[in-house]
């Protein structure tokens, strides 16, 4: 099965591919953004209509607070490369919803939520600009795109892909409702959504940099989720690295990160809650 599903991203990889910013890796992308877009913002708005939003004052502008210096460094970022384009179509918002889980999530578009039960985990403004950094770096990295498409390619098959994207509308709405479940069997998408947790780890770091927040930062936050009882799924049926290999990757990407904010002098966000105009490329 998995052998069959990289002949499949071979063959579709000639019809439509695109590549990460930043980390620049090759991805499968059958599905227009206008379609994920439509779609997300629906199931945003059908969301956020019925969650029971924070009323800690202090705590929603925090998130807001560093969930715009995030989003702020994407739209430098793609500006000095050239690449404005790619965010055609992003509505950056942040909420904050009052929920035990310890987790947050991200919508295509920039649309994300954190839940108030991983606070205690995050501790401090730079604690969550992990959070946040991880997640835009889903939004920009257009992971759920990819899922999808790697969805319908295992769904529907090689011959079948194509009559399925004659009526990509009525396609994309169901693999749209699937795409953030468990996926195919074990072994097959699995492994990728950890692989673009990965990737979504290795994104936030830099986006933080360049946002002025000290990427080693991460570590800690990882050790205390891992300790509190973060990641105890065995790592073979979770769709998110254990929080060994997760911390030991971003070890391996803090140098690169640690580029961009050095490049900021001595004026980190978390000391001055200001970016600087220093940070160059």
């Amino acid at each position: 099965m998995k052998n069959l599903l990289i002949l499949f991203i071979i063959v579709f990889g000639l019809y439509s591919c695109g590549s990460v910013p930043i980390t620049g890796r090759r991805q499968l992308n059958l599905v227009s953004d206008s379609e994920v877009l439509s779609l997300s913002l629906q199931q945003y708005g059908d969301y956020i209509k019925t969650a029971k939003k924070s009323t800690d004052k202090a705590s929603i502008a925090l998130v807001e607070k560093v969930g715009q210096r995030i989003a702020g460094a994407v739209e430098a970022y793609f500006k000095s490369t050239g690449q404005e384009k790619l965010l055609e179509g992003y509505q950056w918002e942040f909420n904050l919803v009052d929920d035990p889980q310890v987790n947050a999530f991200c919508m295509p578009g920039g649309k994300i939520v954190v839940y108030t039960g991983i606070l205690p985990y995050t501790k401090d403004e730079t604690g969550l600009a992990v959070v946040l950094g991880h997640e835009v770096g889903h939004a920009i990295a257009k992971h759920a795109n990819e899922r999808m498409s790697q969805q319908m390619a295992v769904q529907y098959g090689g011959a079948a892909v194509g009559a399925a994207l004659g009526k990509s509308s009525a396609v994309i709405q169901t693999i749209g409702t699937q795409v953030y479940g468990l996926g195919a069997q074990v072994g097959v998408m699995l492994p990728f959504n950890r692989k673009q947790e990965l990737e979504a780890d290795h994104l936030g770091l830099i986006l933080m940099a360049i946002a002025g927040y000290d990427p080693s930062y991460a570590i800690p936050f990882w050790e205390r989720m891992s300790q509190q009882g973060g990641s105890k799924t065995s790592e073979l049926l979770s769709t998110h690295p254990s929080d060994n290999t997760r911390i030991a990757e971003i070890r391996k990407a803090l140098p690169e990160a640690m580029k961009y904010y050095n490049g900021q002098g001595s004026n980190p966000a978390s000391k001055s809650g200001t970016t600087s105009s220093q940070w160059r490329f």
